[in-house]
């Protein structure tokens, strides 16, 4: 397999890492004490790799973006057999993610996991777009990096980023706030996955989307920080045409699948 060496950022909190394309195979011999598998939250196929990893990983936590924590505590063994009871009881659709049947998969393959939900509150997640982070986040905030502000470059970077995500339709004065969200929610992610860690032995395997999924700001990265004993891998799947150089990602390990058929998302703004 073609290996390539990805130089993260000045500011990242991770050192630089080995990073390698890999094939759905690959996961059948996953491992790490915490195992970030990032998805695309609407592609069927990286929900099936997901569940594969979780199979071959056998954890014994499973932290998911997608769950409150009041949500977790809902489920049962006998309701993780139920699709649609499941997808009720969680409020799925009514949550506004993808349709419950492409993730199920991934709760079928869970077996004994305990079951962490890192959803944060809204109103939180509100609160930290305007106010300081360590005050939103509590007093374990310089654990996870989030005493201190961005250098202005990789602020401007991130910013950049955020409006190309939102289809270039969001306010100049709103990125500032986009930015710290996504700070807070890798920080709270990562924090619930340490936590996971620490009560359960490990391994603890985290759900989330992909960009929660880099090596050098996100989540891993942020675990690293954390707890640097800890054995962390980071999964990335990205989409490409076939065929398509994807080169460097930031991630430990990453897998590139076909696009998934969506509606232009930005059709709208147009």
């Amino acid at each position: 397999m073609k290996r390539l060496f990805f130089g993260l950022i000045t500011f990242a909190l991770a050192s630089p890492v080995l990073a390698e394309e890999v094939t759905p195979e690959a996961l059948d011999a996953i491992s790490g004490d915490v195992v970030v598998l990032g998805e695309i939250h609407d592609n069927p196929q990286h929900h099936l790799n997901q569940a594969r990893a979780i199979r071959a990983l056998k954890p014994r936590a499973v932290v998911f973006e997608q769950l409150t924590p009041g949500q977790a505590a809902k489920i049962t063994p006998a309701l993780l057999k139920d699709e649609k009871a499941l997808g009720m009881t969680l409020g799925w659709e009514q949550a506004g993610w993808p349709d419950f049947a492409i993730y199920y998969p991934i709760f079928e393959a869970l077996g004994d996991a305990k079951i962490y939900g890192a959803a944060q509150p809204r109103d939180v997640v509100r609160a930290a777009m305007t106010e300081p982070l360590p005050e939103i986040f509590g007093a374990d905030a310089a654990a996870y990096g989030l005493d201190q502000p961005y250098p202005e470059d990789l602020q401007k970077t991130l910013e950049d980023e955020a409006q190309v995500d939102h289809c270039n339709a969001l306010p100049p004065a709103m990125l500032p706030g986009m930015v710290a969200a996504q700070r807070f929610r890798d920080a709270a992610f990562a924090r619930v996955a340490v936590q996971a860690l620490k009560e359960t032995g490990g391994p603890v395997a985290v759900i989330t989307g992909a960009g929660h999924a880099k090596t050098d700001l996100a989540v891993p990265a942020l675990i690293r920080k954390a707890d640097p004993a800890a054995k962390v891998l980071a999964l990335g799947q990205v989409e490409a045409e076939s065929g398509k150089e994807t080169g460097a990602l930031p991630y430990d390990l990453w897998i590139v699948t076909p696009p998934t058929l969506r509606e232009d998302p930005c059709a709208a703004f147009k």
